[in-house]
């Protein structure tokens, strides 16, 4: 008589039960434990061995945490007490009202929807009220704190989206880098390696840098010219990306500037602005040209496109454009505080420095807030 054959490792992987997952426990760390890492880091110790002494489970990739990296070792680079009450205050969930009070909130928000930056708003808001200040990261970070999920969730409710008010605009901030140049090559054009050297200083008047800004929806175009040390702008339309467009308005926008203000023109290697002989000689100026794909090099005015980009955004059809919707513009930047001038306003500037007469002539429109 057969016995039948019985699997027995069949029956204990069927009866065998699933391990249960254990449960990781997360102990926050306490002020005697923040205390060893703050002593034993500053002696040399490493993340792990600073785990080993701590023990109950500590790793070092906690205590790197704890400690936010790697700062340089010393007396005062990390302190437990002060990493005690932060921890602290993010437990109790409660967080102070942002922009410190009613009056620089409102401040902030009413200039942000006149173009101001946050820079220009920090330095501004102490000379019109005496006592107050703000930095122009918590004004970035009370922006951004109403968007969440890193500025591609939806706004929150009551509150409202003040990025569109922004310099760019961007849905979340972005980390500031340097583009990488081209290689350059020795223009024919009179180069900006030729420009007297004193004009980078900002030191006198009289140096000016142009460029124009495309439609995409027709041929007009606008021309943006501003001066280096003031920072004041002018802008013009033109009908078309022609030299001799290009040209009049230059021409029209530059006459009325005394000569011993007109000393030198820096612009790109655009089509339009070929014809830069007859300014030369119109004006009576030295014309240069910067290297192919360095924008950088006209860096004020590539910075004063983006703030008219703002008024007039991408897929505006410039030909449309009343002349006094371009002169309005004009003035609301010119109006700008700027921090080269200790938040001094354009005209303010000028009057301090004797250039009433200048400013003037510079623009019409300019009379309006004098």
């Amino acid at each position: 008589m057969q016995h039948p054959v019985v699997n027995y490792g069949a029956m204990r992987k069927k009866n065998k039960q699933p391990k249960k997952a254990k449960k990781r426990k997360f102990n926050h760390l306490t002020l005697t434990e923040r205390t060893k890492i703050e002593v034993r880091y500053r002696d040399g110790w490493s993340f792990r061995a600073i785990a080993r002494y701590l023990g109950d489970g500590r790793t070092g990739s906690a205590v790197m945490r704890e400690i936010g990296g790697r700062p340089r070792r010393g007396v005062g680079k990390y302190q437990a007490h002060i990493a005690q009450e932060k921890a602290l205050g993010k437990r109790t969930g409660k967080r102070a009202e942002r922009l410190k009070n009613d009056l620089v909130r409102k401040y902030v928000i009413e200039n942000l929807k006149l173009g101001w930056s946050p820079k220009q708003i920090s330095i501004r808001l102490p000379i019109e009220h005496r006592g107050e200040s703000i930095s122009h990261e918590a004004i970035y970070t009370y922006i951004y704190a109403h968007a969440p999920k890193s500025g591609y969730g939806r706004q929150k409710q009551g509150l409202e989206d003040l990025r569109k008010y922004l310099p760019r605009r961007h849905k979340r901030r972005q980390k500031k880098g340097f583009r990488q140049a081209r290689k350059m090559e020795r223009p024919i054009l009179p180069s900006i390696e030729d420009r007297p050297a004193s004009v980078n200083k900002r030191k006198t008047i009289g140096d000016w840098e142009d460029d124009c800004m495309v439609s995409r929806q027709s041929k007009g175009r606008l021309k943006s010219i501003n001066e280096r040390r003031s920072g004041v702008l002018l802008l013009g339309k033109m009908e078309d990306g022609s030299i001799q467009e290009s040209n009049r308005v230059v021409v029209e926008r530059l006459g009325v500037i005394p000569e011993a203000y007109r000393r030198t023109l820096t612009r790109d290697r655009g089509s339009e602005n070929l014809g830069y002989r007859e300014i030369e000689t119109t004006l009576n100026l030295s014309v240069y040209f910067a290297h192919a794909y360095c924008s950088q090099e006209r860096g004020s005015n590539e910075n004063l496109n983006g703030l008219v980009r703002r008024f007039f955004p991408k897929g505006t059809d410039l030909s449309k454009l009343t002349d006094a919707e371009v002169m309005h513009v004009e003035m609301l930047i010119n109006t700008r505080p700027r921090k080269r001038h200790g938040g001094k306003l354009r005209s303010r500037c000028y009057m301090n420095q004797q250039m009433l007469q200048l400013i003037v002539e510079c623009s019409k429109i300019i009379l309006y807030y004098f």
